[in-house]
């Protein structure tokens, strides 16, 4: 079935898909199905455990469901010291 979300993309993920959101129609069922989806179609190649997200604002893990509407937010690996 599929699923109408909202997609807003963090800084390199920003840069690399050109875009800071989308609105994507899908039939994945979780963020890392999401993130394997994107990752083809904007050629992003940070690794999944590094990543963060978001569904609605509210942090999730890489296994939390997406429904119809959701917003989801990907955020790259950060790094500082």
């Amino acid at each position: 079935m599929n699923k109408l979300i909202t997609v807003v993309y963090f800084a390199i993920f920003r840069e690399k898909a050109g875009i800071s959101e989308e609105v994507i129609s899908t039939t994945v069922n979780s963020t890392a199905e999401l993130f394997r989806e994107l990752k083809d179609r904007h050629k992003l190649n940070e690794p999944l455990g590094h990543c963060k997200v978001a569904i609605n604002d509210d942090l999730a893990d890489w296994e939390s469901k997406i429904k119809d509407g959701d917003t989801v937010l990907l955020f790259p690996p950060v790094a500082g010291g």
